[in-house]
């Protein structure tokens, strides 16, 4: 991509909507549940599947699941999406509301 290509892709994602949301990973081996909360939902897979390949996830349960049953063993939902809100502490204390309630719900463990 070169010049004018490159700066018209960069304005796009920067003017993207971005919504956050919960969202579960779950082990079809184990039965394992992990949910989580994240301010753009849209990234977050690629962020997660990035450092459990790399061995470098900060969620050791989750990281020892995946080297013990393998990547095509877990699959990735997107439970709630939650539209922008004006201000980033409420939309941070929703998630976390959200995400506790889907916890409790499911008996999943935090991502």
């Amino acid at each position: 991509m070169k010049g004018e290509a490159r700066k018209a892709a960069i304005a796009a994602y920067k003017e993207r909507k971005v919504v956050g949301g919960i969202y579960l990973v779950r082990c079809e081996a184990s039965g394992e549940v992990w949910v989580g909360q994240w301010a753009d939902i849209e990234t977050i897979q690629t962020r997660l599947w990035f450092t459990l390949r790399q061995g470098i996830s900060p969620h050791k349960a989750l990281l020892a699941a995946w080297r013990r049953h393998g990547e095509a063993r877990f699959r990735f939902e997107i439970l709630e999406s939650l539209e922008d809100e004006d201000s980033s502490y409420i939309r941070a204390a929703k998630l976390k509301e959200r995400a506790s309630y889907w916890r409790e719900k499911l008996g999943a463990n935090a991502v």
